[in-house]
């Protein structure tokens, strides 16, 4: 994960699933996605070391501000002799990750030198959050990726009210709401692509997202709740890294639809924890990689959303193979 010491412990999805891990008896190890290694080849280490390292500390945390967590000293360990490694690295999705998916799928699975990674790596990396929804075209509001200015320029020209976003950005950075009459329009696709050699997804904007964005949490493939995000005032964007305001919703018939849709896949390829994004009726991102929403849905729904995670996980860990 990236650094324990600066998490919100109120709203961090991953301090809520460290707390339910140690309630449960387990012990946690924490390390920075910067001290992975990988040894291969003859003679690339000492004899019994695991192929897939990281310098990790000994922790035990608390809900307690300012003294949350509680380290033991460094050591090396052998990734594959965990039972459970949680891959909870906030994006950006780009090589260090992808390479971090690499690594740790060397060591993925259940038996001797293996650990149950959490959300498997390679489905992590073949399915980036803004991409993965493109297999459920049917469950999407018009929607393009492209590098392309002109085919970009036609969906505005034929949808007027746009939506534009960094492919593998996350929080909302880099959003931009272009209306008709945006003169910026341009602008914002040269600044993108000088600095960026990624496509952008544009999207349809979607009036109904003044009603709040849909955070659906999804535990193996199946709804545990929801969160309604509202933009700020004078925001296009819903995400609470910018403003959004959580609040309890409900999940709808067409909310279920969709999650039936998708649940298959997730459980097919060992996306455990994922939280989809819905405006309206549409389905427009599915988040694997380090999801968010727990600690809030826990406060509106009087559930124990960290322990249903677990719960699956534990699950995984009995099946054969």
């Amino acid at each position: 994960m990236d650094p324990l010491e600066h998490v919100n412990i109120d709203g961090d999805s991953t301090f809520a699933l460290m707390l339910e891990a140690q309630r449960r008896g387990h012990e946690l190890y924490v390390y920075a996605p910067t001290s992975l290694t990988l040894r291969e080849g003859v003679g690339s280490g000492a004899a019994g070391a695991g192929r897939v390292q990281a310098r990790a500390r000994p922790v035990k945390v608390q809900r307690v501000h300012g003294d949350h967590a509680q380290f033991g000293p460094e050591e090396t360990v052998d990734l594959g002799d965990m039972d459970v490694i949680l891959m909870r690295q906030d994006p950006p999705f780009d090589m260090g990750y992808i390479t971090a998916t690499h690594l740790l799928e060397h060591i993925d699975g259940t038996g001797p030198g293996k650990a149950l990674v959490v959300n498997n790596p390679a489905a992590v990396r073949n399915a980036p959050e803004k991409l993965l929804v493109t297999h459920f075209p049917h469950l999407m509001p018009p929607t393009l990726v492209t590098w392309d200015p002109q085919a970009i320029a036609d969906f505005r020209a034929r949808y007027g009210d746009i939506i534009l976003k960094p492919l593998y950005g996350n929080g909302g950075a880099g959003i931009f709401r272009v209306k008709p009459d945006d003169e910026n329009f341009s602008s914002l696709l040269e600044m993108h692509f000088t600095r960026s050699r990624e496509p952008l997804m544009v999207q349809r904007y979607e009036p109904a997202v003044r009603q709040g964005d849909k955070r659906i949490i999804l535990v193996d493939g199946h709804p545990i709740g929801a969160i309604n995000r509202i933009p700020a005032q004078g925001e296009a964007r819903s995400n609470m890294h910018v403003g959004g305001r959580a609040e309890s919703v409900a999940l709808t018939p067409r909310d279920r639809e969709i999650c039936e849709t998708i649940g298959p896949y997730l459980r097919q390829y060992g996306l455990i924890f994922t939280g989809i994004d819905v405006i309206g009726d549409w389905l427009t991102e599915i988040n694997v990689t380090s999801p968010t929403g727990l600690q809030e849905l826990d406060r509106f729904d009087g559930i124990n959303s960290a322990g249903l995670v677990w719960d699956a996980i534990d699950k995984r860990l009995k099946e054969p193979g």
